[in-house]
């Protein structure tokens, strides 16, 4: 007996159909209460949650926690403007495979350079551009998990028939694992990199301003 292809890789293939991607022309151009945020974000990505019913999309504790970790700049007057909501959007994706230290390390240089910038290319023209590729990328991930999940259905002839079935499910998920864990390694990595490359250039910049200082005196 094989996984149940009709309705186990139909079920996953449609789940990934009902991922929302927010648009930046559905964001409000107004400045928003945090109330209203709130309300934005669970209007929006609730479909893609695994407990609609339940689970939460983002509630005034998690903004104010993300503000307190640096993660989110204050609001303007107790209202949140577009540019907010982004950087809430992209913390909503990190958080589920990146720790708080590194979604900020992550975000910090992004907030220092685009956040409420005057030039054309602001946080906004960052948020296009990535989700862009996010969105071009569906079809290649829907394919990986088709080959996934063929190789799975191979695995455990031998095993006991009454077994079979779940040891394929088992055999699929640890595949998905594997790749996930590879995945966020990697990330890891590149944030670290990131982060060193920061803590050198600000030690080049202060060896650099003290060098000046020493040469005025």
């Amino acid at each position: 007996m094989t996984i149940n292809t009709e309705n186990l890789l139909d079920s996953i293939l449609a789940s990934m159909d009902r991922i929302v991607y927010i648009k930046s022309e559905d964001i409000p151009d107004i400045d928003l209460y945090m109330d209203q945020v709130t309300t934005f974000m669970e209007t929006h990505l609730k479909r893609s949650t695994r407990n609609p019913g339940e689970d939460k999309i983002l509630t005034k504790t998690m903004i104010n926690n993300y503000a307190k970790n640096d993660l989110l700049p204050p609001p303007v007057k107790k209202k949140y403007s577009k540019e907010h909501v982004l950087l809430l959007i992209f913390i909503y994706y990190y958080k589920g495979i990146l720790s708080i230290s590194d979604i900020q390390q992550l975000l910090e240089p992004i907030t220092e350079k685009f956040f409420h910038t005057d030039g054309e290319f602001d946080l906004q023209a960052v948020y296009e551009e990535v989700f862009g590729l996010e969105r071009a990328q569906t079809d290649a991930l829907k394919a990986d998990i088709v080959d996934k999940f063929k190789t799975a259905e191979q695995t455990f002839a031998d095993a006991p028939e009454e077994s079979r079935e779940f040891l394929r499910t088992f055999s699929f998920i640890c595949m998905l694992g594997f790749d996930v864990y590879m995945k966020k390694l990697l990330i890891e990595k590149m944030i670290d990199g990131m982060a060193e490359g920061r803590d050198k250039a600000e030690h080049k910049k202060a060896k650099k301003q003290e060098s000046a200082s020493q040469d005025e005196g």
